[in-house]
């Protein structure tokens, strides 16, 4: 299960684990315009946990949730993706 909320200044994406235990922690995505976050609560330091992405980055997770092993570099023009030897 997942929710979004816009505000001003970010998308915000949590989403929730379902189904069987052990669950994790909810998991939120705040995508702005320069960046996107993904943060979780570490219960067993009791802190929250941030990662930071640029928007190259994000590009470059989303284009390799769709391919096989190897290494690549997207091309910006058309971003389509060159394996590198």
């Amino acid at each position: 299960m997942f929710t979004i909320e816009h505000d001003f200044d970010a998308t915000v994406v949590t989403l929730m684990d379902e189904g069987q235990s052990p669950l994790q922690e909810d998991i939120t995505v705040n995508a702005f315009e320069e960046c996107v976050t993904v943060e979780q609560y570490d219960p067993r330091t009791d802190q929250l946990q941030k990662i930071t992405f640029s928007m190259a980055q994000v590009r470059d997770m989303a284009a390799a949730l769709n391919l096989p092993e190897g290494i690549y570099s997207l091309t910006p023009a058309d971003g389509s993706t060159t394996p590198k030897a």
